[in-house]
């Protein structure tokens, strides 16, 4: 077994209910403690913020402190159109935004979001692009002057899930991730 991982977890019912649910442990077996009669190991992910007031990343009130447990959900004026969900670490949020981007910006279905390249910033002017991605995004961005390192390796750039309701029909249309062991499961 892996020493760490996350799981995400997206469902949602005809009635509309839906929920949008992930659980990391960041480092071995999550925070050690587990939940009694249930086996559940509550997550560690938590471990980078800091109590030192002068760190970035201090808990302090009214803070928005930076992790990756980022379960998403996605609204339209104030109406429900469905959970999902990026894991991967520091990846996890710029998932996040293309997949919404590919969603809202691209008009397209949740499977196309999920399976369009991705890229990640990697520090400094240094950024990762899956292979498969537009030539001409990898030439326009390494003439600005970026050092662009295209890889075949998918398990660097998230792993996601993703359910929308359609706000007319009702009907739920879901789409997992080609980058990690997923599924959708109906009935």
């Amino acid at each position: 077994p892996h020493a760490s991982g996350t799981v995400y977890l997206a469902t949602a019912d005809a009635e509309g209910n839906m929920v949008s649910f992930i659980q990391s442990n960041y480092h071995g077996f999550g925070s050690g403690v587990v939940l009694p009669d249930s086996g559940i190991a509550l997550q560690n992910r938590g471990q980078e913020f800091s109590l030192d007031p002068a760190h970035a990343n201090c808990l302090a009130p009214g803070k928005k402190t930076f992790h990756t447990i980022i379960p998403g959900f996605l609204t339209h004026n104030g109406q429900a159109l469905g959970p999902f969900g990026v894991m991967g670490g520091y990846m996890q949020p710029q998932g996040h935004v293309q997949m919404v981007m590919n969603l809202v910006d691209f008009g397209l279905n949740p499977q196309a979001a999920l399976d369009a390249p991705r890229w990640q910033w990697l520090g400094g002017m240094n950024v990762g692009i899956e292979h498969g991605a537009s030539a001409d995004l990898v030439n326009a961005l390494a003439r600005r002057g970026h050092q662009v390192q295209v890889s075949s390796d998918l398990t660097h750039y998230g792993r996601g899930q993703i359910i929308l309701r359609d706000p007319v029909s009702g009907v739920l249309c879901g789409g997992t991730e080609p980058r990690a062991d997923s599924h959708i499961a109906v009935w």
